[in-house]
């Protein structure tokens, strides 16, 4: 190897050093945009944001305009999504009647580790 291309090896191995890339890995190796960003949010610690606010997005959807109207998802925490409710009628009916059906499609849209119990509060 020339001293010239031993240079240009040396200097590409520090600037992969600095930048935090593996040095295994050639710079003009490609990888799908998304895999990509899969791996900075969850090196981040966004991805369970990013879950939280879709869960968030979609529970007029999943419970409907009716109680959707008269409840606020409030956050996700360990795999409960914590409910606000203002009615207690309201409170029963998510309760005692679609509390299991809410949790149900949740898990069937977003995978059964995500959503594990639904909590509802005044």
């Amino acid at each position: 190897m020339s001293s010239r291309k031993h240079a240009q090896y040396l200097r590409k191995r520090v600037l992969e050093e600095w930048r935090g890339l593996s040095t295994n890995r050639e710079l003009d190796q490609t990888s799908p945009v998304s895999e990509i960003l899969q791996n900075v949010l969850q090196q981040l610690g966004l991805k369970k944001r990013l879950q939280e606010e879709e869960v968030m997005k979609v529970w007029s959807e999943i419970v409907g305009p009716f109680l959707a109207a008269h409840s606020e998802p409030l956050q996700l925490t360990h795999g409960s999504i914590y409910v606000r409710v203002i009615q207690p009628t309201i409170r029963y009916e998510l309760d005692r009647v679609w509390k299991s059906t809410i949790i149900k499609k949740f898990q069937d849209r977003f995978g059964a580790r995500v959503i594990r119990d639904l909590k509802l509060v005044f």
